[in-house]
């Protein structure tokens, strides 16, 4: 599907075979995943497009451990040890 030009896309000044600049219309990084909790920016998770992210395997999106994805490493620790209390 071609996109339209948009504000919203990015411009990128891409060099053609000719040798002149070209001005290309590019979807935009979709922003950094953050910790649901503390709202820190997550370590090991995958940035990128639908297009790229569908074609990329599940363990490399995001860390292979509970809440991976979701909740940062210290959030994490902090509900495991709240879970193993009993609160």
């Amino acid at each position: 599907m071609k996109t339209p030009k948009s504000r919203s896309l990015r411009r990128v000044k891409v060099r053609v075979p000719g040798g002149t600049t070209k001005l290309v219309y590019k979807q935009r990084k979709p922003s950094k995943a953050k910790c649901s909790s503390c709202g820190v920016i997550l370590k090991g998770v995958l940035r990128a497009n639908n297009s790229k992210m569908k074609n990329t395997a599940k363990t490399k999106k995001r860390p292979e451990r509970p809440y991976g994805g979701v909740l940062c490493g210290k959030c994490t620790r902090k509900l495991m040890i709240q879970k193993a209390r009993g609160n």
